[in-house]
Formats: C-alpha cells, structure tokens, sequence
C-alpha cells in the first residue's frame, strides 16, 4: 500500500477557517448534485399533500365537476341537484381508507334507494389500482379515479380519507379529514 504522505512528512491540518470553507465547498457540491436531479422529477405525492387545500366550510356550496366512473358511467353535477351527495376522497394504500370503507359501502347499499348520491375519488397513481381494489373487495359504491388534471378543477383537502356530505340544497353539512367509526359513517344516514 503506498503512503498517502511522503516519509517523514505530516500531513497538513488546514487552519478552522480553511476547514470550514472547503467543507461548505463539499457540502454545496453534494447537496447540488442531489438537489439538481430531485427538481426534475414530479411533485411527490407529500408535496403535494402540503399544498392542499383546507377542508371546505360548512355551510358552503358542494360544487363537483363532471368526471367518468371506473364502472363507465358518468358523473354529472346535475345528477345531485336536490338529492344528498357523499364525496369520498380514498386510495387503494391507504390504511384509514381501508377500515373506513366497509362502512360507506354499507351507507351506500342502505342510501342510495333513498336518493343519496355518491362518489368516492380515487387518488391512485393508476385508474387500474382503484379498479382492482374495489373488485377485490367487493365495493359497489360509485367510484371515479381523480387524475392530477382532473384534480386541478376539483383539488383534493388536506387529508385522507376525506368526507364531504351535502344537503339536498347542495351545501356543506359534513366536512371531515382522517377515517370516520362506523357508527360516525352511519351516523351521516340521519342527516340526509
């Protein structure tokens, strides 16, 4: 192995403030070779989660953009005009969205010949995800995927799994971020 030093030759310890500069040098030079390719690649999904919007308030008006359901057909806001309307906002890997949605489901299946309208918005990467989930599980709840663009017109609250119930007037009587209990999900039967 050879010496990194000549014989007889100490190394040189540079002075603090040598030292200080070139390691603020190897600092900037680590930091912008990792920053430089971060900045090219999409906004992860926490960014985008801190740049999301506070949870509507209530009282105010529930006003949800045409979008095309996984099973083919299509929502259309007029289809809520008079009638309850349930937005659920979920994703196939969250875990508070799987407990949850056995409960909506069953508030689905008890509802819907009552007249409640709903609509549960996938935020998977993939519309095949959310496909493939409700299948597995078995869910009969409309369901639609939220594509990024789609999103823009409609953006998704802080939160997950997100609830959003509106009254036959079309405003706000529920506003809810994080998983609701089962009886918190039967509950929103009284309030249609």
């Amino acid at each position: 192995m050879t010496p990194m030093f000549p014989a007889g030759a100490a190394p040189r310890r540079p002075a603090p403030l040598d030292r200080r500069r070139w390691m603020a040098g190897v600092t900037a030079g680590v930091l912008g070779t990792l920053v430089r390719p971060a900045s090219a690649q999409p906004v992860s999904a926490a960014a985008e989660e801190a740049l999301a919007p506070p949870l509507p308030a209530l009282g105010s008006r529930l006003t949800v953009p045409a979008i095309q359901r996984l099973d083919g057909a299509r929502f259309d806001p007029e289809q809520a005009s008079g009638r309850p309307l349930l937005v659920y906002w979920w994703s196939s890997t969250c875990p508070f969205c799987a407990l949850q949605s056995p409960s909506m489901n069953q508030l689905w299946l008890s509802q819907k010949d009552k007249g409640l309208q709903m609509l549960a918005l996938s935020i998977d990467r993939h519309p095949e995800d959310a496909t493939a989930y409700l299948l597995k599980k078995g869910y009969s709840f409309p369901a639609a995927w939220a594509s990024p663009a789609w999103r823009k017109a409609f953006p998704k609250p802080r939160g997950l799994p997100v609830t959003l119930l509106a009254g036959v007037d079309g405003r706000l009587l529920v506003a809810e971020k994080g998983q609701m209990f089962a009886e918190d999900v039967a509950e929103l039967a009284r309030l249609m």
